[in-house]
């Protein structure tokens, strides 16, 4: 995220971490690369007007409230980066004045991957000069920003786990089902990459429907009754198989619907 912020032409004048943590020799390598200062979030000394909170979710709230024990915050602006808590867990600055909102980015992050944050979608609520700010730096980020209402916050974010690490998930359960038919892990991923870009590709562009196949869309019992007999040396990987295909069979098409609903049982 700072980097992004610093390509798209913003000045990040700290990275913070906390003393004693295994983030502070990173905060101090990411501090260099952006020519910020890396400061201990014990004497936070933060001279920025918008500081973005980039913690596990469940220290939002204690570091908003260490922040506001020191500083002026009338007027200044505060991000956090939760899909899954709203802008009220920044209410000790909003009391200390400062405006508030969370921005989430429907994007990946993980160690060693910086993705670009082009025509990402960003989720934003909050009060309403945070949430000007939150949408312009956005734009700046080439994102696309979007209003979200607090009460929906919980909902996107389990939407955005079904299309990342659960679709994570359910490649890694795949990996385990091609064990079964002796292929190893590395040569799993290779050999599926073709079909899985594709897949989504369908979906992206023409939707679930349209790009649905196999043997549910066919009616083909017959072949359903022998994945089920070879998962059931998988269990976890039967239950998940069990699990989308009910769900196939509600929400894309399907011939012979009772009869793969006997067969799932």
């Amino acid at each position: 995220m700072a980097c992004s912020l610093s390509d798209a032409g913003y000045r990040i004048s700290e990275i913070v971490f906390s003393r004693g943590s295994r983030s502070a020799r990173q905060a101090r390598r990411l501090a260099r690369t952006l020519g910020a200062a890396a400061v201990s979030s014990d004497q936070p000394a933060l001279s920025g007007q918008i500081v973005w909170i980039c913690v596990p979710d469940s220290q939002i709230r204690n570091v908003a409230v260490l922040l506001g024990r020191t500083g002026h915050w009338k007027n200044r602006i505060v991000f956090h980066s939760s899909g899954a808590l709203t802008s009220d867990e920044l209410r000790p600055l909003e009391q200390r004045g400062a405006a508030t909102a969370s921005v989430h980015p429907m994007m990946s992050f993980v160690p060693g991957v910086f993705p670009s944050l082009k025509d990402v979608p960003f989720a934003i609520e909050g009060n309403r000069a945070a949430v000007r700010a939150a949408q312009r730096v956005a734009g700046d980020l080439g994102g696309h920003p979007f209003p979200l209402a607090k009460r929906d916050k919980a909902a996107y974010h389990a939407w955005g786990a079904f299309v990342s690490p659960l679709l994570v998930s359910a490649l890694a359960t795949a990996e385990q089902v091609a064990h079964a038919a002796g292929i190893k892990a590395r040569d799993s991923r290779s050999r599926i990459a073709p079909i899985v870009r594709q897949t989504i590709e369908n979906y992206i562009q023409r939707g679930g429907s349209a790009a649905f196949s196999g043997p549910i869309i066919r009616g083909d019992a017959a072949t359903v009754r022998k994945h089920l007999k070879v998962l059931a040396g998988i269990p976890e990987a039967r239950e998940v198989y069990v699990a989308l295909a009910r769900s196939a069979l509600r929400y894309l098409p399907s011939r012979d619907r009772k009869l793969l609903a006997l067969v799932l049982k």
